[in-house]
């Protein structure tokens, strides 16, 4: 039997006690019923004043604490409806990124391929570098046969050209000359044909040489050039250096 169980049959016997209703089996009065009920309503009157004593005593609930009670049910009810708005908005997240995923795609106009150049043939490239190829072979080839005297006779002749400005068939003579480079005519003859030389400035450089050091006239200074005991020049080239003596 529980606590509460024991109360209500104690409260029970206590009203039986009270109205006198509790008999032995002859229906007779029981024995000292008459002490048992003076103690009972004196048990019942303690407990009354002592109930009235609890409820004056006991602090009465204030009006903050009675709207205090209630606001946590009206926090939790806006929880309550923001959940389901979070949810739905959760739900229609992927319904959107469907959406979007699905939506067609537009087509963006293709871009044109640049023209490319025309590839060269590889046949043309390699006929082009050949072709580019044997004429310096060639010139090796050839100066590969070129005797020692040929080549020093045209070293001899560019140093006549650029330090003495001699004419052509000047540099010839000093070159098979016996007081001179003493090489072989075709020695000579080779190197005067395959030297770079400027003839008219050559003309001109001994122009000036005769103009300066011998203050010749502009007519000795010409006969000086074309003759066979002078410069040698042709009659061109002195012509040239005369016009531009003064120049």
């Amino acid at each position: 039997m529980t606590f509460g169980g024991f109360g209500i049959w104690a409260l029970v016997d206590l009203i039986l006690t009270l109205s006198g209703a509790q008999k032995d089996n002859r229906g007779l009065q029981l024995n000292g019923y008459q002490q048992h009920r003076k103690l009972a309503w004196i048990v019942t009157g303690a407990l009354f004043a002592l109930g009235i004593l609890i409820g004056i005593l006991s602090p009465k609930p204030t009006a903050s604490t009675q709207i205090a009670d209630p606001a946590p049910s009206a926090e939790a009810e806006p929880a309550a409806v923001e959940e389901p708005a979070e949810e739905a908005l959760v739900d229609e997240a992927p319904q959107e990124n469907a959406a979007a995923e699905e939506a067609p795609v537009a087509e963006e106009p293709a871009e044109e391929p640049a023209e490319e150049p025309a590839a060269v043939p590889a046949e043309d490239t390699a006929v082009e570098e050949s072709v580019e190829e044997e004429p310096a072979a060639e010139e090796e080839a050839a100066e590969a046969d070129v005797p020692a005297e040929y080549t020093s006779a045209l070293t001899s002749a560019e140093t006549y050209s650029d330090m003495m400005h001699m004419s052509k068939q000047g540099i010839f003579d000093q070159l098979t000359s016996e007081y001179g480079g003493q090489f072989t005519e075709d020695a000579a003859q080779y190197a005067v044909d395959n030297i770079d030389a400027d003839w008219n400035y050559n003309a001109l450089e001994s122009a000036k040489t005769y103009q300066n050091e011998m203050a010749m006239s502009p007519a000795a200074i010409h006969d000086q050039l074309t003759s066979e005991y002078g410069g040698q020049f042709t009659t061109a080239q002195a012509d040239y250096a005369i016009e531009n003596l003064n120049g």
